[in-house]
């Protein structure tokens, strides 16, 4: 098999986005901190994008559903990332720690 073969199959594009998705869930499920863990889900979404990109160049008859998807997950990836780091230093400005262990004393 040869590498351009490689790089005209959509299972191999899944398989880059599963090994993604596969590596963030690790990550949000092992990690204690809690930017750490924003990094995890940061690299589940990408995961995603790279399947609904995989998808779009493969199967869908319209190219754009594809791509307006994955402009959709990296919006929701950017507030996420600057919602949960303002949070990240709000708890560290209280607790001086970002441990997810010792956030139980957080009242809701």
């Amino acid at each position: 098999m040869s590498l351009l073969t490689l790089h005209n199959s959509l299972a191999t594009y899944l398989v880059i986005g599963a090994m993604l998705f596969g590596i963030g869930i690790y990550g949000l499920v092992t990690r204690r901190t809690i930017i750490s863990m924003l990094i995890s889900s940061e690299l589940m979404l990408a995961g995603a994008s790279v399947n609904f990109m995989a998808f779009n160049r493969f199967t869908a008859p319209d190219p754009a559903v594809g791509q307006i998807f994955t402009l959709f997950i990296m919006a929701i990836a950017a507030a996420e990332a600057a919602i949960g780091l303002s949070i990240v230093v709000a708890i560290y400005r209280n607790y001086t720690s970002i441990e997810t262990e010792d956030l139980v004393k957080l009242k809701g």
